[in-house]
């Protein structure tokens, strides 16, 4: 289970824990053991080497606990926080041995998560003086995505569906299917309708302000704007008039998100934000 700024460690947290250790350990640190016993104690620090938004310190801790529970962490930078570089997140002391071993899988986690964080941010405060609001995809790793939308949310943006059940959204495949039927697009949104419960919202993705008449006579709840130029979008806006919300997805970036979100459109999908990650740039280091 996740909260806003903590992730509770689930058993399928857990699992993925495990998992992810057992990448690195599955037969041992064969170099550390042949050098470094068990027994010799040391400090170190993570440190930081790039700017960022801090995400993902439960797991980060779990990790080290889990190779070594004996080992000490003193946290000096809190859950999603801003950092800068060279200040230092973490104080760690305990095994050599047990810190060498858990440090690559840990950090993977935090750097991973914290640039989620960071690069949501940036978008986010791209687009601070206008109402839409940053929103993530399904494009994430396979088995991280509820840490992926985790550090989306930690870096000030919403979350959009987590899976296939949380919610309608009828995409272009689905028409093109329906339209090959003899369907037109009312007639989709209806078929929609008479088969999901009436608490279901319906968001459907058009290419044409056309498609976008359509769908609000049909009274859909949100439609997403696909890879629709800007001035189309500024005429969507227009034709829509708050009836249903807005959504613009395709090529959304950090050079042209202000400019969209200038059109007035409610939400902006980014995929980028977590298909793409760049990590932010963490580093542990031994201090004694």
């Amino acid at each position: 289970m996740i909260y806003k700024h903590k992730i509770i460690i689930t058993s399928e947290i857990n699992n993925l824990i495990e998992k992810s250790l057992s990448e690195d350990l599955f037969i041992g640190d064969i170099t550390t053991e042949s050098l470094i016993p068990i027994s010799n104690i040391g400090k170190a620090i993570i440190i930081a080497k790039s700017d960022g938004i801090l995400a993902g310190t439960d797991i980060f801790i779990e990790i080290f606990r889990k190779v070594n529970p004996n080992i000490k962490i003193n946290k000096l930078i809190n859950e999603a926080k801003e950092f800068y570089k060279h200040n230092i997140i973490f104080e760690i002391s305990g095994s050599i041995a047990s810190i060498l071993q858990a440090e690559r899988t840990a950090l993977n986690f935090l750097q991973r998560i914290s640039g989620i964080a960071t690069t949501t941010n940036l978008f986010c405060k791209k687009i601070e003086p206008y109402k839409a609001k940053i929103i993530d995809t399904r494009k994430t790793v396979p088995g991280l995505r509820e840490l992926d939308k985790y550090g989306v949310r930690i870096g000030g943006g919403l979350n959009h569906r987590f899976s296939l059940g949380d919610g309608i959204l009828i995409k272009d495949t689905h028409i093109n299917i329906m339209r090959n039927q003899g369907l037109k697009l009312r007639d989709i949104i209806k078929k929609t309708k008479m088969n999901i419960s009436h608490n279901n919202k319906i968001e459907i993705e058009v290419e044409t302000l056309e498609d976008l008449k359509e769908a609000i006579d049909a009274k859909v709840d949100t439609v997403m704007l696909d890879n629709m130029s800007i001035k189309d979008m500024y005429k969507a806006v227009e034709i829509c008039q708050g009836k249903v919300l807005l959504e613009a997805s395709g090529g959304v970036n950090l050079d042209n998100v202000k400019d969209i979100a200038k059109t007035g459109v409610d939400l902006i999908s980014v995929g980028e934000i977590t298909h793409s990650v760049k990590t932010v740039d963490l580093s542990l280091k031994f201090t004694g």
